[in-house]
């Protein structure tokens, strides 16, 4: 039987980490970590293509992250990408809006702890990352401590501990078991033709609603050139409209024509801005309602719609439509 032909691309992250005077620095290559994690039955080629920590990893990262992956894509069965784990949720869910339709899996995987240390969780991650670029139907996943989940649906919810990882809203995709990788879900891919597009809008904000905050400040970013926000409201979605209204400060953006995404704090399950009087108002605003995604799903949808040229309209049609698995749809009338 032919093995599987299999592409690294490597980026830096703590998984390539090593000790230096300022402190764990990105040092190892590719190959290096390939060498840590030993045999495996597959054919794989390596690709360094940054070095960085993954706090440094930014719009123009992503852009050479897509652009390569779309590159290599016919030349290989599936691609993993070794990536710090403190913004790969992030550069994950991009990649769900600049490789709509990717036809071939690839796979994210980073480390809690570099590969060269003992007891490091990376060689496992990696061997989980590439039998599932192996296995799995063409997509953007994130695998992590046994499990494999979508990349639009990933977040870091721990910082030191190995299952810093959780899929929320959506079950993993895959998990490791006494069988080898149970595939959970099947992916219902249908074949269709690659775009890449990396054209974004990072004028955008993230902000998190807190008992007092004032709407001024909202205003205060759309005069110094932001074009919209995702606001983390309180439970389902609600915003204070007594003294301080947040309500009504959305209202005005929106007329202004800055879209305003209205996103739960609450990690698990959605937003819904029908149910109670406080969101109520902000529906009738023109917020728009995030659902079940995830912030890291939903600024990097909304910097990718932006920089499509979209209005407030195009925007609230694009956050009502599922482009890849990183909303359900059916949860809101």
């Amino acid at each position: 039987m032919t093995q599987q032909k299999l592409l690294l691309l490597s980026t830096g992250g703590t998984i390539a980490s090593v000790i230096s005077e300022e402190g764990l620095a990105p040092g190892e290559s590719g190959e290096d970590l390939l060498k840590m994690v030993g045999n495996l039955p597959y054919q794989i080629d390596v690709k360094d293509i940054l070095n960085l920590d993954s706090s440094n990893i930014q719009p123009e990262e992503w852009k050479t992250i897509a652009e390569d992956i779309y590159k290599y894509r016919h030349d290989y069965d599936g691609i993993v990408v070794s990536h710090g784990t403190d913004t790969m949720a992030y550069t994950a869910s991009m990649m769900t809006f600049m490789l709509q339709n990717i036809d071939v899996p690839v796979v994210f995987t980073g480390s809690q702890v570099p590969i060269n240390v003992l007891l490091s969780d990376a060689p496992d991650n990696m061997r989980l990352a590439f039998a599932a670029a192996a296995s799995l139907q063409p997509g953007i996943y994130l695998a992590f401590d046994s499990k494999v989940m979508r990349g639009c649906r990933a977040v870091k919810v721990r910082t030191t501990a190995f299952n810093a990882f959780e899929s929320v809203n959506f079950p993993p995709v895959a998990e490791v078991t006494s069988d080898g990788l149970e595939i959970k879900i099947p992916e219902q891919w249908q074949p269709r033709q690659c775009i890449l597009n990396t054209a974004i809008d990072t004028n955008v904000s993230l902000i998190k609603l807190f008992p007092g905050f004032d709407p001024a400040l909202l205003h205060a970013m759309a005069e110094n050139g932001c074009h919209g926000i995702v606001i983390e409201a309180y439970g389902l979605g609600g915003m204070t409209f007594i003294r301080r209204n947040v309500a009504a400060a959305i209202g005005e953006l929106i007329r202004k024509g800055i879209p305003v995404i209205a996103a739960s704090q609450c990690l698990y399950e959605r937003s819904d801005l029908t149910k109670y009087e406080v969101g109520r108002q902000a529906l009738l605003e023109g917020a728009i309602s995030a659902r079940d995604m995830t912030s890291e799903s939903a600024i990097t949808k909304l910097m990718w719609g932006l920089g499509q040229g979209m209005d407030v309209k195009d925007i609230d049609k694009f956050f009502n439509t599922n482009v890849a698995g990183e909303v359900t749809i059916d949860e809101l009338n």
